[in-house]
């Protein structure tokens, strides 16, 4: 569940912008009539007399879900989660207005409500985002909504106004931020993109204690942009990128698996085989007879010759007959 809190002067146009859009239908309202629209401008109108001096008292609030929880909502349990909403925000003892609209594939409601409360004193808007930032989140947990797994998953496309600028500048700074060495090199970087970078110093000090991004109209400190962006948190991401070993823990285990997937493959190779070029078997045998005593001598020392061939076995027998005097 995400809210999104807005402030302005006029209940005209923004009833009739929330109740005459397309498929809106009204759900519930609290000191108001409903039937038609000038009648819930004109009751707004008629209590915000008794505080003259508010110049914004329009309140107006949007509860978005995720297209994952469409299933959970209903009529019913969006009218009970917008007064719990309210409730927690301390927006009581007020005027509002409930209007769902249908006109996005996500369920979402509208908000309006009263700043001049029914006593007429005036329902303060300071730390509002903040405030809304944690309910949101809290309400989500509670009611086991989907929660989004960060900025990198909205969808930018589709984003106008202080939401677009707001996503804008939390992609340029995350960019930003990972190429510099420190603060001032960052709100250099920034400052080609149309960026404008600001300090809030301690009282009477040179010492930053806050930090805040501009683009065009709109102005945001780093921690409503995103809570990553505070100063603090920021300029100990920069520093941190700069001790970061050349490697990070993420490529070296790839190299890691990269190498096992090597080894496996050639695992499942056929091995290769080296014949080595064959010698004649006289050849060993000498090694062998050099090497060899004993028994082993013995044999192979009459074992024949690499050069008896059958010519000299012939001439050696007719030597031996010859001894014995036989004639051919």
């Amino acid at each position: 569940m995400i809210g999104k809190v807005i402030t302005g002067r006029s209940f005209g146009g923004c009833i009739r912008y929330v109740v005459q859009k397309n498929d809106a239908v009204i759900l519930d309202a609290a000191g108001v009539r409903m039937q038609q629209v000038n009648q819930i401008i004109n009751d707004f109108n008629l209590q915000r007399k008794y505080n003259p001096n508010l110049g914004k008292a329009v309140g107006h609030i949007a509860l978005s879900w995720s297209v994952n929880d469409a299933a959970k909502l209903n009529d019913e349990v969006m009218i009970n989660l917008a007064k719990e909403y309210l409730q927690k925000m301390k927006i009581q003892d007020t005027q509002y207005l409930i209007v769902k609209h249908r006109d996005k594939d996500h369920p979402h409601i509208h908000i309006i409500y009263n700043r001049v409360n029914n006593n007429g004193k005036t329902i303060p808007d300071n730390f509002q985002k903040q405030r809304n930032a944690l309910i949101s989140k809290d309400m989500t947990l509670k009611h086991g909504f989907y929660l989004s797994p960060g900025k990198e998953q909205v969808n930018r496309q589709q984003l106008k106004g202080e939401d677009k600028i707001k996503y804008e500048l939390f992609d340029a700074i995350k960019i930003a931020s990972k190429k510099v060495k420190n603060i001032n090199e960052l709100k250099q970087a920034l400052a080609k993109q149309g960026i404008v970078t600001h300090f809030k110093y301690k009282g009477g000090s040179n010492e930053v204690q806050g930090i805040s991004f501009s683009k065009g109209e709109y102005k945001f400190k780093g921690s409503e942009i995103d809570r990553s962006l505070s100063y603090a948190k920021l300029n100990q991401a920069i520093e941190q990128q700069q001790t970061k070993p050349e490697r990070s823990l993420a490529d070296q285990l790839r190299e890691v698996m990269r190498n096992a997937e090597q080894e496996k493959s050639n695992s499942q190779k056929p091995e290769q085989t080296t014949y080595l070029k064959p010698q004649p078997e006289t050849h060993y045998l000498k090694q062998a007879l050099s090497a060899g005593t004993g028994l082993l001598g013995g044999l192979l020392a009459n074992m024949p010759e690499e050069d008896d061939t059958p010519e000299r076995k012939r001439r050696k027998r007719n030597e031996h007959e010859q001894s014995r005097g036989i004639s051919r």
